[in-house]
């Protein structure tokens, strides 16, 4: 089983799919890591040899990952909160941040309001 980041690669898939589920790297970069380790892409994760792991753990190692890159796009949120951006004003309310209208989507980012239906008023 091969650990990198501190997550543990699914073993049945290729390794350029497999490191994506290491957070912060995506299919460009896995595909980057992969050519500059010098490991084929269509090797499944279980046939790894140890030193390649050695490698692709040192390579990833140079990159933000994780719980560091997750901690940097929050203090980058809480900036823009701070000095009062249209973007951080967004970011406080809980609405979308880039451009979306709010009319009838962006359900995601305001939650579902419960609608209430007008009760009859029974006739005297």
């Amino acid at each position: 089983m091969a650990r990198i980041a501190g997550i543990n690669l699914p073993k049945e898939k290729r390794i350029a799919i497999g490191l994506t589920a290491v957070y912060g790297i995506g299919r460009k970069l896995a595909h980057q890591i992969l050519l500059k380790a010098k490991i084929d892409e269509n090797i499944k994760v279980q046939d790894l040899t140890e030193d390649q792991v050695n490698k692709l753990r040192t390579i990833i190692a140079e990159h933000i990952t994780e719980g560091d890159l997750r901690r940097k796009i929050q203090l980058d949120i809480k900036y823009l909160q701070d000095i009062g951006t249209y973007r951080g004003v967004r970011h406080r309310k809980g609405l979308p941040v880039r451009g979306q209208l709010t009319k009838t989507n962006s359900r995601t980012r305001k939650g579902k309001k419960k609608t209430v239906a007008n009760k009859k008023i029974a006739a005297k």
